[in-house]
């Protein structure tokens, strides 16, 4: 009786091994499983791999930096095979990406599909080298940030003189202080607790994030600039990577991983992060929430404010031996045609 047993176990051992998938991608990030990032477009995209690979790929998702260390960290992380794919920001390592910092600029955002459109033929066309350490999957953005405060609306220029707010990036850090608030940089996952403990009197953040940060009984008043989807401001997000894993990667599996990224991953996460940007903003409104809108044609004070800090990235750009204005002219006529479709 027990060789019969110890026969059995060895049998469904043998069994188990011959159906283990030949390759692990443990995928690591910053926020909680709740986010759209995570069930909207993480969740799809490793449940596609998995059956276009046969099995052979086992995607392992890790919210909530499960796996250690802080958010700056996830582009390092993925570049030195700590994990084997990271979803980050790039501008939580301010001066990193200085080229890609362009979408991150004042006044350049729209929807969730048009700025990653855009975004996809930047790559393309200037991000090579900056994302050379790695193997890009995804370049995108939200739609554009709005300002949820703890009490008084952003109505006009003058309300934000004074008030500490949370910034995205670099970029908007000098853009919220030339506007004459002063700018706290901090990952989002932080947003909660400094607007909590009054370290912020509000943040830039999308509607898409506010539900999965759980702000919505500290932020009362919502300011949006220009059209109901765009706003002053929004990020770069990447999900990248490590090369060494991705070469390694048999020629059918790494088509399943290039049949699943770029353009046709660029496409799902703009349609997903749209789709829960207008239902987060839906429920407030349902909610009896106010949300005020500054139209564009009252925008011209914030646009002259913040021009010095488009000007300084096109002189960063020329000092690095780039044509700035150029790339900051294709910057806008991507977004515009994306705009346009």
């Amino acid at each position: 009786m027990k060789t019969l047993i110890l026969s059995a176990i060895a049998s469904l051992s043998l069994g188990g091994a011959a159906f283990a998938a030949d390759v692990t991608l443990r995928v690591h990030h910053f926020l909680s499983a709740e986010a759209p990032m995570h069930t909207e477009v993480l969740i799809p995209w490793e449940k596609t791999v998995e059956e276009q690979s046969g099995g052979r790929i086992d995607v392992q998702l890790f919210p909530s930096m499960q796996l250690g260390g802080k958010p700056p960290q996830l582009f390092d992380q993925a570049r030195d095979g700590i994990v084997d794919i990271s979803w980050t920001l790039l501008g939580y390592t301010p001066g990193r990406f200085p080229i890609a910092e362009v979408f991150e600029l004042p006044f350049m955002s729209g929807t969730a599909a048009q700025t990653t459109a855009a975004l996809q033929q930047f790559q393309a066309k200037y991000l090579g080298e900056e994302l050379a350490q790695v193997k890009p999957l995804l370049l995108h953005a939200p739609a554009g940030y709005k300002f949820h405060m703890r009490s008084d609306p952003i109505a006009s220029l003058a309300d934000l003189r004074g008030k500490k707010i949370r910034a995205p990036s670099r970029a908007m850090t000098d853009a919220l202080n030339a506007l004459g608030a002063t700018a706290v940089g901090m990952p989002v996952p932080e947003v909660a607790q400094a607007l909590t403990t009054g370290v912020i009197d509000g943040a830039q953040i999308p509607w898409e994030v506010v539900g999965s940060l759980r702000v919505e009984e500290i932020t009362k008043a919502h300011s949006e600039i220009g059209v109901e989807n765009g706003g002053m401001s929004t990020a770069v997000m990447a999900l990248v990577m490590n090369r060494a894993k991705y070469d390694a990667l048999p020629d059918d599996l790494k088509k399943v991983i290039d049949d699943n990224s770029g353009a046709a991953l660029a496409a799902l996460a703009g349609e997903a992060f749209d789709r829960v940007e207008a239902e987060e903003r839906q429920k407030y409104l349902d909610a009896g929430a106010q949300i005020n809108v500054i139209p564009a044609d009252q925008l011209g004070d914030w646009r002259e404010a913040v021009h010095p800090v488009v000007d300084g990235w096109v002189k960063a750009m020329d000092g690095r031996g780039l044509d700035g204005q150029a790339m900051l002219d294709d910057a806008h006529a991507m977004l515009a045609a994306a705009q346009a479709e």
